[in-house]
């Protein structure tokens, strides 16, 4: 690798002394009282008096009715899912997943957690395109997708480093073509939209909702994540499958397939000592993005973007992407990449690789699911239609891949909320650098 620190475009920085993260949990004390207050009370397996309030808490502050605590936001999602396969299409065979023979509408710039459960119940997943407004799934591409597919049910809605999606516009498509929302709100905790003019939270515009306590989300458990609805229904089944579809009879029997998803009482111990600072949390990261788009400003960049009129991120995230004019030469493999340097522009890895060598920690953009080498046969779906095949040798097509570029051209920042503003200043002027 290149050595930055001899390079003078960087003379007089000097590296961090401690790691600069990008998104690590960031622990007050009182997680500790929780935690010890399970073990000394022997609470320690998937019951207890932490999991019942944090469950109580989270309704309350998100706006639903019920809440129920589990292992992770994936395991959310895979109930989430299951509950809507089974909606739609009825109870499945213990061998055969809920979905299986349906395809499935999902958001294409995302973590893989919010597609694989569409897999889990051998579902197949469509992805959409995203559109630059707010970097998550386009709601034109997504009306192009019923047109391609007007059987489809089910819509999988992420939102992108704490943004949220234009849900306002997705919810009413999914309306007219009678299909359900799970909803993806990991990344999002304490983000607000406006709907049909009212705040809402984050993890109430589905009809199935999911968020995540993961070590690097807004507020943590260093696992764990919840099913949120307002059907006690819903929450009744969610809470059977997690605990392995255990049936009311005085030993184990089991009429459904189940999972061992219910989150540990020690976790909600640290997630109950969490929720106090998530005000503080979100505030502390809308200050690091301000910093950041002050300080980039006069730089060919523009931060992650979303529309203030109608939504309130949690700014889980600060990211960048640069302009076109001003990239750099860079290509990617699947594991590897290369770059070169261009006075006056950059790349995504000339910087990710700049700031490492001071100690600090950055990422890609999420790779788009339409890329990654285990969904490359999957449909995609853009503004055009079918996303798939748009050239050959003799006829040469636009192929909007709006996620692609997102991908190609940005990057995440360090966002940690425990980088001091003069940090965050250094690593200002390390970007600056890297378009000298």
């Amino acid at each position: 690798m290149y050595n930055y620190l001899t390079d003078p475009r960087f003379a007089g920085i000097e590296p961090f002394e401690s790691k600069v993260w990008l998104s690590s949990p960031t622990m007050h004390g009182d997680e500790q009282q929780w935690v010890d207050h399970a073990i000394q009370t022997n609470w320690v397996s998937t019951i207890g008096e932490n999991i019942n309030e944090v469950e109580r808490q989270m309704a309350e502050y998100v706006g639903v009715k019920y809440a129920v605590a589990l292992s992770a936001g994936t395991a959310a999602l895979h109930l989430a899912t299951k509950l809507a396969g089974e909606k739609l299409y009825g109870q499945a065979r213990p061998d055969r997943g809920t979905l299986a023979g349906h395809r499935v509408f999902c958001s294409d710039m995302t973590f893989d957690a919010s597609i694989n459960p569409v897999a889990y119940e051998d579902g197949e997943a469509v992805f959409i395109d995203t559109e630059y407004d707010t970097w998550n799934m386009s709601p034109e591409a997504l009306e192009k997708a019923f047109e391609q597919y007007p059987e489809v049910r089910l819509v999988v809605v992420a939102h992108l480093y704490g943004t949220p999606g234009k849900l306002e516009e997705i919810r009413a498509i999914c309306a007219r073509h009678g299909a359900l929302i799970v909803e993806d709100a990991a990344e999002s905790l304490g983000a607000k939209y406006l709907l049909n003019g009212q705040w809402v939270e984050t993890g109430t515009l589905g009809d199935y909702n999911c968020i995540s306590f993961n070590g690097n989300k807004i507020i943590t458990g260093s696992a764990g994540g919840m099913f949120l609805t307002d059907s006690k229904e819903d929450a009744d089944k969610a809470r059977k499958w997690s605990t392995q579809s255990r049936e009311a009879a005085p030993w184990y029997q089991h009429e459904e397939i189940g999972y061992n998803y219910r989150m540990s009482n020690i976790i909600a111990g640290v997630v109950r000592g969490q929720i106090p600072y998530l005000t503080e949390h979100i505030a502390q990261k809308r200050a690091i993005y301000e910093r950041y788009r002050e300080g980039l400003k006069d730089l060919p960049v523009k931060m992650n973007p979303y529309d203030a009129e109608k939504s309130v991120p949690n700014f889980w995230l600060s990211c960048l992407i640069i302009n076109e004019d001003a990239m750099a030469p860079m290509v990617r493999g699947d594991h590897d990449y290369l770059y070169r340097h261009e006075s006056g522009k950059s790349s995504p890895h000339e910087i990710l690789d700049a700031i490492a060598a001071f100690n600090a920690e950055g990422r890609p953009i999420w790779k788009p699911m339409h890329m990654q080498p285990i969904y490359r046969t999957n449909a995609f779906v853009t503004l055009e239609g079918n996303g798939r095949g748009k050239t050959n040798a003799y006829i040469s097509g636009s192929g909007i891949d709006v996620g692609a570029d997102i991908f190609r051209r940005g990057l995440c920042l360090p966002s940690d909320n425990k980088m001091t503003p003069a940090q965050q200043d250094v690593i200002i002027d390390i970007i600056k650098a890297c378009f000298q």
